[in-house]
């Protein structure tokens, strides 16, 4: 629908810096597609500009007064300087054009960061099955390279969250193999963010059994056997 050419404000136009929003730089180099996405689009939809951006279904209606052509053209001119704004340089270069819209734009950066999509699942999946704990130095920037590579593979093809729970579980280094086991053995399985939270519990008795045994209170119990009495759901 076009914007009501009547209101004499649309918060779109009130943004003064659209990066206190959109606080990732897209880049031809990162992986920080998905993310942007989904940052840009809520910002988008939150200053009631998002068919700028996303066909609504039906389709646009197109302005019908010079009033409403003049507005819907500021808000596209916005939208497209928020997206040239959160972009890197070597990205601008490559998307910019005179006489375009963010519609337009937005689509090129599409076709860019999706483009030859058999061939990156090929090489993400190859990594995503690659990946192991012993490789990070904590469980959660274990967990966090997990959720990066399970979100482009979902920008590329299907993905589900019982492969990232048991690609994780896989991946686990051997002081977290019974938690892990519980894990795999649960019915159903629980969440990325559940399984996730068993693994910090797991290091944090871990933590409370040194600080025990360091005080003269007993043995140290690793981190699995500790975390054994938590319920699985």
């Amino acid at each position: 629908m076009a914007p009501d050419a009547k209101s004499t404000f649309h918060p779109a136009l009130a943004v003064n810096n659209v990066k206190n929003h959109v606080n990732v730089t897209l880049d031809m180099d990162n992986d920080k597609y998905p993310l942007w996405v989904i940052l840009f689009t809520n910002h988008a939809k939150s200053n009631r500009v998002l068919h700028h951006i996303v066909e609504p279904k039906g389709g646009s209606k197109a302005p019908s007064t010079e009033d409403e052509k003049e507005l819907w053209e500021t808000l596209d001119a916005t939208v497209l300087q928020w997206i040239y704004s959160t972009v890197s340089i070597d990205l601008l270069e490559t998307i910019v054009e005179t006489d375009t819209t963010a519609m337009a734009t937005w689509k090129r950066l599409q076709d860019i960061f999706q483009d030859n999509k058999n061939s990156r699942a090929v090489t993400l999946n190859q990594e995503f099955s690659r990946i192991a704990m012993a490789d990070f130095p904590s469980a959660s920037a274990y967990c966090q390279k997990l959720k990066s590579l399970a979100d482009q593979l979902k920008n590329v093809g299907p993905d589900t969250e019982t492969r990232l729970v048991l690609q994780m579980v896989s991946g686990l280094t051997e002081a977290y193999q019974n938690v892990g086991t519980i894990i795999r053995q649960s019915d159903p399985l629980p969440s990325f963010s559940q399984a996730r939270s068993k693994l910090t519990l797991a290091k944090q008795a871990a933590m409370n059994s040194s600080a025990l045994y360091a005080n003269g209170g007993g043995s140290v119990g690793s981190p699995v056997s500790t975390n054994s009495s938590h319920s699985t759901n």
